[in-house]
């Protein structure tokens, strides 16, 4: 009796037991496990949808845009969630999908379909739009049309992964932050977007700005695809750089080779060749040991030294240290260098840059190679001092030059002007910096006399201006494989300064094995000579024009054989050259490719323009200076414009179809 009693109290004491047990685990759930619980449902309700980083741009030197990234769309398709297959189908194809993957995304049977390729939003938009189809935004980087800035700049592959380059090397800076966007999900799986949930916002990488200057590197660019055509060359490289800064204006590469993606400037090096021959003089100089009028006897052109039999190809039966320089004597300079210990020249050439990295912002750089005294021979000294069993990269060579150029300090090259932070901050602005001195700034300007006489009546006349002075060194090496010299195989190559007095760019051309011509003197220096006039004629190309109306000119050439007698009253010009008119703050001058015999008064205001039709380009130009125009030849539909008899005011550009 009692049994039956106690049951109600036994089951309101177990209610009451299970209560609190609910009650506990639901206060566990709501307050110690909520915050787990809550993301569990979060994950399952809201999707993150990724929001790809804009990559930093890439500027030169000037501001303007050479490489940055693009908002691009990739089609990602659930067939089974389209209603209206058909018209899918129709947008897909006329956006450019091939038919087999139209197919594939309109077929009901496949659960998910990954259209390959990217497409401007744009153009997809009306298929973004459709139920079933899933974009994915995606960052695309927008390539450089200019080969030579791709060789510099990198290239990057799906996602924005650096492959080389600038790219590569300052990955970390350009790359910035990805973030997400927020999405809710039904029990169906699809997404709609969300009024409460908030993303994370993508940061931009930053912004860097290069020393190239584009209008010098598509000049450079032009000349050695010209160059190498011109002189049957396999390829060739173009350095050119401010000896003042260290800043990289242009380097321009090409090689055979389509899988040669590299600035070859900086990653492959070459035996120099008579290139070198002044770095010895000056070290002789500096030390006291050698006079520039000093005579050497150079045995007519073939001497026998330790067994090896060298020779001239200006044959003479003595020369002075400035005829050695002057007409690349390979006799005079290694009697010269046997005045230095092999340490002494090893020193000098390690001092100079070679054999070590020159520190620029660019990946795979090669350091060349330098031998120490230790490893060798009894020929190397002397193949030393004629540029051989020695391996530089043009950019090295092209610094060491610098030092000449700017009065005796080796500088570090920069390729990288500066960097911005996204809002703008600058984080870098590159600083010249100095390595070294090289020589004495008395040496360095006696070395430039020297390196002018080389242009004015020595190896290297093909890079003489008409107007301007111009210093340099050619240099003819053969071509090593396998420890070996083939047979035919050249590197021909020029490096001057320009202006000479006061150089404001250093220029180095090297063509790799040219068929038409071997010789640095012919090959080379004639391709520095037709970017110097270009750069001249240009008002983007980096050159500080006040100093170039104040340098020293050269008086006027003789006119050529063959050549009809200039006008008294009117400039010579180079073909396709421009007559470059600005104005330095209050101060206007002019820039001429040849100095007129007497000066010439620019009558201002309008004009009438004269017709040019059918002449060639260098009579067109002529007769476009001497009426006090500019020119510019194109390749178009209209033969002249502004039109022949029409009125234009002076120093304006006219437009001529090059014929």
């Amino acid at each position: 009796m009692s049994l039956f009693a106690d049951r109600p109290r036994l089951i309101h004491a177990a209610l009451a037991l299970f209560a609190l047990a609910v009650i506990g685990r639901a206060a566990k759930v709501q307050l110690m496990d909520g915050a787990r619980w809550k993301a569990r449902a979060r994950d399952q309700q809201v999707a993150a949808a990724p929001l790809p980083a804009p990559r930093g741009a890439i500027r030169d030197a000037s501001g303007d845009v050479l490489v940055e990234s693009r908002e691009m769309v990739r089609l990602r398709v659930a067939p089974g969630e389209v209603k209206n297959r058909s018209q899918l189908g129709k947008l897909m194809a006329r956006a450019g999908v091939a038919a087999n993957w139209v197919a594939r995304a309109t077929d009901s049977t496949n659960k998910w379909v990954e259209i390959p390729g990217l497409f401007l939003p744009t153009d997809v938009a009306m298929i973004t739009a459709t139920r079933g189809v899933h974009p994915e935004p995606v960052l695309n980087r927008v390539a450089s049309p200019s080969e030579g800035l791709r060789r510099i700049i990198g290239r990057t592959a799906d996602g924005g992964v650096p492959v080389d380059g600038v790219e590569l090397a300052l990955d970390q800076l350009l790359r910035g932050a990805a973030g997400s966007s927020a999405l809710l999900r039904d029990s169906k799986g699809r997404r709609f977007a969300s009024p409460s949930e908030d993303g994370t916002a993508a940061r931009p990488g930053h912004s860097v700005s290069l020393t190239i200057n584009a209008g010098l590197q598509d000049i450079a660019e032009r000349a050695l695809g010209d160059a190498v055509l011109k002189m049957g060359a396999e390829g060739g490289d173009i350095v050119i750089l401010d000896p003042q800064s260290g800043e990289i204006r242009a380097l321009a590469s090409r090689r055979a080779d389509p899988r040669a993606t590299a600035a070859t400037a900086l990653t492959e090096p070459y035996e120099p060749g008579s290139t070198l021959k002044p770095f010895i003089a000056a070290s002789l100089l500096d030390r006291g040991r050698a006079r520039v009028d000093e005579v050497v006897n150079t045995h007519g052109g073939k001497w026998t030294y330790n067994g090896r039999t060298i020779e001239d190809d200006h044959k003479a039966a003595s020369f002075t240290l400035a005829d050695v320089i002057r007409f690349s004597s390979n006799i005079g300079i290694v009697q010269f260098a046997q005045r230095l210990t092999p340490r002494e020249q090893f020193e000098l050439m390690r001092d100079a840059g070679f054999g070590a990295p020159t520190g620029t912002t660019y990946p795979s750089e090669s350091p060349g190679r330098l031998a120490a005294p230790a490893h060798w021979s009894q020929q190397t000294a002397a193949s030393m001092a004629m540029g051989y069993e020695i391996m530089v990269t043009p950019l090295q060579l092209a610094t060491a030059y610098a030092a000449i150029a700017n009065g005796g300090e080796l500088l570090q090259p920069a390729l990288i002007k500066e960097i911005r932070s996204p809002d703008g901050v600058v984080t870098y602005r590159h600083e010249r910096r100095v390595v070294r001195r090289l020589m004495s700034p008395d040496v360095a300007r006696t070395m430039r006399g020297l390196l002018k006489s080389v242009v004015d009546g020595g190896t290297a006349e093909g890079s003489s201006l008409a107007t301007f002075e111009v210093a340099g060194k050619t240099g003819t090496a053969r071509v090593a494989k396998h420890g070996r010299y083939v047979k035919g195989a050249y590197k021909a190559s020029f490096v001057g300064m320009f202006p000479a007095d006061a150089p404001q760019i250093v220029i180095l051309v090297k063509l790799d094995n040219p068929t038409r011509s071997i010789f640095g003197g012919k090959a080379a220096a004639p391709v520095s000579k037709t970017i110097l006039e270009a750069a001249i004629a240009a008002r983007d190309a980096a050159l500080d024009r006040r100093g170039l109306a104040s340098a020293p000119q050269r008086a006027a050439a003789a006119a050529p054989a063959g050549d009809p007698a200039p006008d008294p009253t009117a400039p010579s010009v180079a073909p396709s050259a421009n007559v470059v008119t600005e104005s330095a703050g209050t101060v206007p001058f002019e820039i001429l490719l040849a100095q007129p015999a007497a000066p010439v008064r620019v009558v201002a205001g309008p004009r009438a323009v004269p017709a040019v039709q059918g002449l060639s380009q260098r009579l067109a130009a002529r007769a476009l200076h001497r009426a006090g125009f500019r020119v510019a030849f194109t390749r178009g539909a209209e033969a002249q414009w502004p039109a022949a008899g029409s009125m234009a005011a002076a120093g304006s550009r006219v437009t001529v179809a090059a014929p």
